[in-house]
């Protein structure tokens, strides 16, 4: 059985937990993760059937293709997916539709073969309006919810092939983060855009397959900004520069975040808040073992901060999850608790923001084991040029 089937007959049994008839999928992450077939939302119906465990399927007396194997999810897509579809995933029923052609037609024939006429059924959190509109009007007695309520909790505890995709992924982060720490007076005069987009370069060259999100190359007071990524301000001798990136290998994503001088004497809080922040990052990760909850690790660090005078410069959660998605569950923030198990992933990144000044963030990715964590980033957590 294949990874991907596998987290289908997963998600099987929990459609059914859920008292949920099937989940229907658009392209998304959700499709890719059950599936292995990956694409990008489109203006044509493209839908991935997967039916509850306790479903089966019916005689197909529709005349539209072959009969869905019982508990068998089935694709309905655009004739020129087929080849690409049986290429990428291990499921088999894949029914067709031609332009010129109503898919509404197969999306109904599926829903007798599964008996989802009126049934319960959760769809992609991320689908189209105009794609849920044409499911309520193809099947006006079903109920419909979020795939969500299935996928979170299935998603987040991630299995030995994403993990090993992750770590690849943290590794090509933190050569890069060396790469670039040894430009040293280099980058001094360089536009935070242009050292952004080094550092995208480097990160293609050391086998990324594509930024995971806007580079963040934020100096001097634009550090201050957490959300700041880059623009056209020149880095200056002394400036810390918040640096913010990673990269897709295999469908998953790096995520690690540094505060660094290229060159020069930085402000003169600047060592302190910088130990500060490093000191609450180390408590939050060594507070990661299972049965801890969520909030716990976000208090590790918040403490740390808070006790060193810098709490109101605090402003965002200690970390969120990451998977196929940069930003998924667990999110280590006040109030969730929800039990840390292994398996899961997540970033544990405290900053402190001086606004006017600058910003301080240091960020790792970390999974969880059975009886602490693994770091996935390890590159040099000191704010010196290397």
């Amino acid at each position: 059985m294949s990874a991907f089937e596998d987290r289908t007959r997963r998600c099987q049994r929990r459609l059914a937990e859920a008292g949920a008839d099937a989940a229907v999928l658009f392209p998304s992450t959700n499709l890719f993760y059950v599936s292995g077939f990956r694409e990008e939302p489109m203006e044509r119906h493209l839908f991935l059937v997967v039916p509850s465990a306790e479903r089966g399927s019916a005689e197909d007396a529709s005349g539209h293709g072959p009969r869905a194997t019982e508990d068998d999810p089935a694709f309905v897509a655009p004739e020129l997916y087929g080849e690409q579809i049986r290429d990428a995933s291990w499921v088999e029923d894949v029914r067709l539709w031609a332009d010129g052609e109503d898919p509404a037609d197969l999306v109904a024939d599926l829903a007798d073969e599964f008996d989802l006429r009126a049934g319960r059924l959760l769809v992609d959190d991320t689908m189209w309006a105009r794609f849920t509109q044409d499911l309520r009007e193809t099947l006006p007695e079903a109920t419909f919810g979020l795939a969500s309520e299935v996928f979170d909790d299935l998603r987040m505890r991630k299995d030995e092939a994403e993990l090993a995709a992750l770590r690849r992924a943290g590794e090509v982060a933190d050569a890069v983060s060396v790469e670039i720490r040894r430009l040293g007076e280099d980058a001094v005069g360089m536009t935070e855009s242009e050292l952004a987009a080094e550092i995208d370069r480097r990160l293609a060259e050391a086998g990324g397959e594509e930024v995971a999100f806007a580079t963040v190359a934020g100096s001097g007071p634009n550090g201050a900004k957490p959300h700041h990524r880059h623009g056209d301000r020149e880095i200056r001798r002394g400036d810390p520069v918040v640096l913010d990136f990673g990269a897709y290998v295999d469908g998953y994503p790096g995520d690690q975040t540094r505060t660094v001088v290229f060159g020069g004497d930085p402000p003169e809080e600047f060592e302190t808040v910088h130990e500060v922040v490093r000191r609450a990052q180390e408590a939050a990760v060594e507070a990661v073992e299972p049965g801890v909850a969520a909030e716990e690790v976000d208090r590790a660090a918040r403490e740390v901060i808070e006790d060193a005078g810098y709490g109101d410069q605090f402003v965002h959660r200690t970390g969120h999850g990451v998977g196929l998605d940069v930003h998924e569950g667990p999110y280590i923030v006040a109030g969730n608790d929800l039990e840390l198990e292994p398996g899961m992933v997540f970033s544990v990144e405290p900053g402190v923001y001086l606004p006017g000044e600058f910003g301080v963030r240091i960020e790792d990715l970390v999974a969880v084991t059975d009886d602490g964590c693994e770091r996935l980033n390890d590159s040099p957590r000191t704010w010196e040029p290397l």
